[in-house]
């Protein structure tokens, strides 16, 4: 994949927030990849900077309260840079965003057919008639029954599921090379989760589309991502291809998070219990010193506490933040000290 330049490249990305009480940083100089035709999975606790960090890409906080630092290249165009009608342009066409919840992402007062042919006529500039027209085979594509009725519907009166794969159409509907997918299964039912997630792999493949996939649902991410990124409190903490992470996590955070998930059918000793990451993440305004995760780890060591971890990349497509593999490599402190 090296010999593939990226579709999309996001260098030393900040995004802060000004409050009443102070400066939030949500993401904090974070650096990533995404290649044509991947699926990349972004995962982490609520909190840690998922969904920031795709609204970032595309610009849409509200600027201000939110700060947006760094670079996104997409295709060699920083996104940030770009004026209004630019980005505007990128938006739907280009790239492509699948919000988290469907019900209030979808307007309540006009048509689902209406909502997914505006994006076709403001990009593809077709007529009326013909983006209605694209748009019913875009509700029939994404596995909706009746989709000429159901196009003349309201949001009310799709079900959970439904809105769902009323979102995937509209995102998919001018073939983006792109796709942010913020938790697109969040809030339904198990069977449902597993026939969107299907779908969405099942068009990925047919438009040859890129995928970044956010959610905190590590089953998803087994099934579907190539490659992971674990994010903890706005920083990336670990990215390995998706076998790797499952076989040999190296980060404390991620060996915790692999922990705590239930296997069905594998033999266990009976006093086994699930593990557990003690104490909570951490107040974005009162952030520990050294790495973030250290009130919460199991094996910190003073320099834990005292200092930034370094990123530290083990493979192609595999880099760790943490003391543990800083101390393997023989890696030093900022004061000369040893990990020790």
């Amino acid at each position: 994949m090296t010999d593939i330049p990226p579709l999309l490249r996001v260098e030393n990305l900040y995004t802060r927030f000004g409050t009443m009480d102070g400066v939030v940083t949500a993401v904090d100089g974070i650096d990533f990849e995404v290649y044509p035709g991947e699926t990349l999975g972004l995962v982490g606790e609520s909190g840690c900077g998922k969904s920031v960090t795709a609204l970032s890409i595309l610009r849409l906080l509200r600027c201000p309260p939110a700060a947006i630092e760094g670079h996104v290249l997409f295709e060699d165009r920083d996104l940030l840079q770009l004026d209004p009608d630019a980005i505007r342009a990128v938006r739907g066409r280009e790239i492509s965003m699948i919000f988290q919840e469907p019900m209030t992402s979808l307007n309540p007062v006009l048509r689902i057919g209406e909502q997914i042919a505006e994006g076709i006529r403001l990009h593809q500039r077709l007529t009326r008639p013909e983006s209605w027209q694209r748009a019913v085979e875009m509700l029939r594509k994404v596995q909706i029954p009746s989709p000429e009725s159901r196009a003349a519907q309201y949001p009310h009166k799709f079900s959970g599921g439904m809105r769902q794969r009323a979102m995937i159409a509209m995102a998919l509907c001018c073939s983006p090379k792109l796709i942010l997918a913020d938790e697109p299964t969040t809030a339904l039912d198990v069977t449902i989760q597993a026939q969107i997630t299907n779908l969405m792999m099942q068009l990925k493949e047919e438009l040859q589309t890129a995928v970044v996939l956010i959610t905190h649902d590590l089953g998803v991410i087994a099934e579907t991502a190539s490659r992971v990124i674990v994010m903890y409190a706005g920083k990336i903490v670990e990215e390995a291809p998706v076998r790797e992470l499952f076989k040999d996590p190296r980060h404390p955070y991620t060996q915790g998070l692999l922990g705590s998930v239930p296997v069905i059918g594998r033999r266990q000793r009976p006093s086994r219990r699930l593990q557990e990451i003690p104490g909570m993440v951490p107040n974005p305004l009162q952030m520990p010193s050294g790495c973030r995760f250290n009130p919460r780890c199991p094996k910190a060591m003073p320099v834990c506490c005292s200092e930034p971890p370094p990123m530290i990349r083990l493979a192609e497509h595999r880099r760790v933040s943490c003391w543990l593999e800083a101390d393997k490599k023989g890696f030093e402190g900022s004061r000369g000290q040893g990990v020790k």
